[in-house]
């Protein structure tokens, strides 16, 4: 959520940045500022009423010792009438910041300067690119062919139990996502991360925090009787164990990782793009999570860059990286990087991996601050970053390393897998 101070001091600056998403926040920004206006108002007409009621109220108490009744009591009276005005008030202004709330709520975060702007994935920039492209022929199978013919995957199971996009893994096709997920969560453990295991399920207000609500509402699970949320990622629970806190500096950077399944809904996604592993509703994801300092984010987002692609690496997975423009970005994105793999087999970039800086977008929603050196209160920076997404990881594996004999399985990740080949 951005933060009102900057709204009104830097208007002009906020409408321009956010025209890099294709948003003219004009109409939007201005009713903010008018509900801000309307806020104070009544907030200090609320404030006069009481402190003249305290004002009464130690009149009263005078006549009272001096026994005037009659004028103590019309007093009184007066007071009543004041309680009753300020109490008006306060509900005309519980109204008015929550009308104001909901309209910060609706309004995206603003793009770092190094992001373009561009309406769509199109318009994103290739800022690095690593691996040698294997070169396709027309005996390369696509991972749903490799994986039914292996015994890996059973899609046809998981649309009986479940519905499609929740397919079953069986055998090495198990033993490979178990061992995936342990040689990430082992990467970034080596890289400073302490590790957690979260609750799959949230809370409305942790939805909120992270910025999934209200905007990607209808994309969640939804257990409406407790009024809980399926998490899309462990961004979620991981970033939220520091919502309402306050941290010292000498506690930055403070940097979590967890393996979590994913939920998403992706209602109306149809056609050869979704299929097979590209896009599920329940998917298992490592995800890395970091609180730092304002001063230090983009650097540390730099880092996160290069840990991903060196893990990337490891897997021997060709690979390019992305920086968003302003129409492709997540709404509570600063700054974004997108790491895409090369299928060969579907000819096509398939993204693996989203790390990004929100900036104060997150932790002014979170309330999540820390305490500079003159012990004043300051919005931290968060970032996070998957670490990987499995899915598609899977499918590039099995699609790169195809040979007539089967599947060669990394030299890096045969210590996890136990076996060298499928």
């Amino acid at each position: 959520m951005l933060d009102i101070k900057i709204l009104r001091t830097k208007r002009e600056q906020v409408i321009k940045a956010l025209e890099k998403r294709g948003l003219n926040a004009t109409n939007q920004i201005d009713t903010i500022l008018e509900l801000d206006d309307k806020r104070r108002q009544i907030q200090t007409t609320m404030d006069e009423k009481l402190a003249e009621g305290k004002k009464l109220s130690r009149l009263i108490g005078d006549f009272f010792k001096e026994q005037k009744i009659k004028e103590a009591n019309q007093l009184k009276e007066e007071s009543i009438l004041l309680r009753d005005e300020a109490k008006a008030l306060q509900e005309q202004l519980q109204e008015v910041e929550k009308e104001q709330l909901n309209a910060l709520l609706e309004l995206p975060n603003t793009p770092s300067d190094k992001v373009v702007y561009g309406r769509s994935a199109e318009d994103n920039e290739i800022v690095a690119q690593w691996g040698n492209i294997r070169e396709w022929n027309e005996l390369l199978k696509p991972h749903w062919e490799l994986a039914e013919k292996h015994q890996l995957i059973d899609f046809e199971l998981g649309v009986k139990v479940s519905g499609a996009g929740f397919p079953f893994y069986t055998g090495k096709g198990a033993r490979l996502q178990r061992a995936l997920i342990n040689m990430f969560l082992d990467h970034n453990i080596d890289n400073g991360y302490r590790e957690y295991q979260a609750p799959l399920l949230v809370n409305e207000a942790s939805g909120y925090g992270t910025g999934q609500l209200p905007d990607k509402e209808g994309q969640m699970y939804h257990v409406t009787e407790d009024n809980l949320y399926a998490i899309p990622t462990a961004e979620v629970p991981l970033t939220n164990i520091f919502r309402d806190s306050i941290l010292d500096e000498a506690d930055f950077p403070v940097k979590l990782t967890g393996y979590t399944p994913c939920f998403r809904r992706e209602a109306g996604s149809y056609g050869k793009d979704v299929r097979g592993l590209n896009r599920l509703h329940q998917f298992d994801k490592v995800e890395i999570v970091c609180i730092e300092h304002p001063e230090k984010s983009y650097e540390r987002l730099e880092e996160m860059v290069k840990q991903v692609a060196s893990l990337l690496e490891k897997l021997e997975l060709p690979y390019r990286i992305l920086r968003l423009c302003g129409g492709d970005m997540g709404f509570t994105s600063a700054l974004t990087y997108d790491f895409e793999i090369y299928s060969v087999a579907q000819q096509r970039w398939l993204e693996v991996s989203s790390v990004s800086n929100f900036e104060t977008f997150q932790a002014n929603r979170l309330k999540l601050r820390y305490r500079d050196a003159e012990r004043k209160t300051q919005l931290c920076h968060t970032l996070n970053g998957s670490s990987l997404a499995l899915p598609r990881i899977v499918a590039g594996l099995l699609e790169n390393f195809q040979d007539d004999q089967g599947i060669r399985i990394p030299k890096a990740l045969q210590a996890y897998t136990g076996f060298d080949r499928i």
